[in-house]
């Protein structure tokens, strides 16, 4: 693991959950519990990772809430059959607690026209295979076609989704294997300035992901906890530290194990 000069390293975070009674770990989904896949729905966890988050939860001291790009329903495919913990759901447009109460954000009918449109305009253009519509969002994604289909793929949709693009209410995001043009707000910041809200000052807090999308929730979290980098290659972030996975994730992991143990 690498950690930034000049802030609070692991172990002083590590020490500080050792002396915790109760703790939190956020997690995005993919590129940092799984690896990304062609086939999404593919996309299951890194071996070892669901034993680890199983034996976490089971200590009862530790809240695990993912948060995701992802729809709520696709992440609980893909980690069954883990239960007990907290989604935040569609960049944290949908949240669904432990105890199964469910909440969503409402959309802009004039937004939710605007996305229909972009997911036309792709299904019109040829690219009916490689469209994701979620909530709050349309996605398009290009992971396994060549470079060339890539660079295509990309200027067409970005020259397509332009006028729709500039609506006040919208943002067009790229991430790492394709584009999504998606509701401005909430985004994982609001969804980790929302689990901040009502804990306790004190709290040892860890925020893990990879993509561009997470770096609002990494400026959230600042100071106030353990940022994470989860990537085979470095670039630069807001994160504390970096990690690459599979095996300094499970190591992260059962460091925490070992740190909760009472």
């Amino acid at each position: 693991m690498l950690e930034k000069s000049g802030t609070a390293s692991l172990t002083d975070f590590l020490s500080r959950l050792n002396k915790a009674q109760s703790s939190v770990l956020m997690l995005d989904y993919d590129g940092t519990l799984a690896p990304f896949q062609t086939e999404r729905d593919q996309a299951y966890p890194y071996p070892g990772v669901l034993p680890l988050l199983q034996e976490i939860l089971r200590r009862n001291e530790t809240r695990i809430v993912i948060v995701t790009g992802r729809a709520i329903h696709e992440v609980q495919a893909l980690l069954a059959p883990l239960t007990g913990f907290e989604i935040w759901g569609a960049h944290g447009l949908e949240h669904l607690l432990v105890d199964g109460t469910r909440r969503q954000a409402a959309i802009d009918p004039e937004i939710i026209s605007a996305l229909d449109q972009a997911s036309s305009w792709l299904r019109s253009n040829g690219m009916a295979s490689l469209v994701e519509t979620k909530p709050g969002g349309v996605a398009v994604h290009w992971r396994g076609l060549s470079e060339t289909e890539i660079e295509k793929v990309e200027s067409d949709t970005q020259a397509g989704w332009a006028d729709l693009a500039r609506h006040s209410g919208l943002k067009l995001l790229r991430f790492d294997g394709g584009l999504e043009l998606r509701v401005t707000r909430p985004n994982k910041g609001d969804a980790v300035t929302a689990i901040l809200k009502d804990l306790p000052p004190n709290t040892p807090v860890a925020f893990l992901g990879d993509d561009l999308t997470d770096e609002d929730g990494f400026r959230i979290l600042a100071d106030r906890g353990l940022s994470v980098l989860v990537r085979d290659e470095y670039r630069e972030t807001q994160a504390k530290a970096w990690i690459k996975p599979p095996q300094e994730l499970l190591g992260f992991f059962e460091e925490w194990l070992r740190q909760t143990q009472r």
